[in-house]
């Protein structure tokens, strides 16, 4: 079973407060081939116009670091199939977090905040839950593939330091925000793929994200 973990991108949405909504438009209508095409026959090309932090997005170190890698440069080994610990933080997001979470060596690491329950309605904009600098120290020197939150943010976005983006992009370990559907996942033995498109000069951009269940 595919599980989708992302948001719906739609004309208008709101995906963090203060940024542009993305624009969905047409570029060329089947009016206008129809126009020019055999009889019958006619297509469409849609435009879209959008900030890189629109919907489930992902970020690359250069996102925060100026020499990092961006998206084209992305290491699709830790994009693509790869296997995922899903962590329970619906609680809160706790100094403990991580005791026993085993071996999270090369996994994607999704933290599970119930957050996303907000999605679409003021709520989701304040209040989010976030990781601290304790943590995101500890998840570094685990060495995941990538970490990714079901949150409007996986810093506290009052706290310029921003401790999670500077210190996980850093050691080169891309963020993945705002999933969706992370209740459908078991704690070990999904497979993670999020892939956004390879855009030199581009460190942030949509995703599908998905996760293969088990048998």
């Amino acid at each position: 079973m595919i599980i989708d973990l992302s948001h719906r991108i739609t004309d208008g949405l709101r995906t963090y407060p203060g940024m542009a909504p993305p624009r969905i438009s047409t570029e060329v209508s089947f009016a206008e081939t129809a126009a020019r095409m055999a009889p019958g026959v006619s297509f469409a090309i849609g435009r879209i116009e959008l900030v890189g932090n629109t919907g489930t997005y992902l970020d690359t170190p250069a996102h925060f670091h100026p020499d990092g890698y961006d998206l084209a440069d992305l290491p699709l080994e830790r994009v693509v199939d790869v296997p995922t610990v899903v962590l329970d933080a619906r609680e809160g997001i706790s100094p403990d977090l991580l005791d026993g979470a085993g071996d999270l060596a090369g996994c994607a690491v999704l933290i599970h905040t119930g957050w996303s329950r907000h999605w679409g309605s003021e709520a989701y904009f304040t209040g989010h839950p976030f990781l601290t600098a304790d943590l995101v120290a500890t998840l570094i020197a685990a060495a995941p593939a990538l970490v990714g939150i079901d949150s409007l943010n996986i810093d506290d976005n009052t706290d310029p330091a921003r401790p999670a983006h500077h210190g996980l992009l850093g050691a080169g370990i891309p963020i993945v925000e705002h999933l969706t559907r992370l209740d459908r996942l078991p704690a070990r033995g999904a497979r993670f793929t999020a892939l956004p498109a390879p855009v030199a000069g581009m460190a942030t951009l949509p995703v599908r994200a998905v996760a293969v269940l088990p048998d």
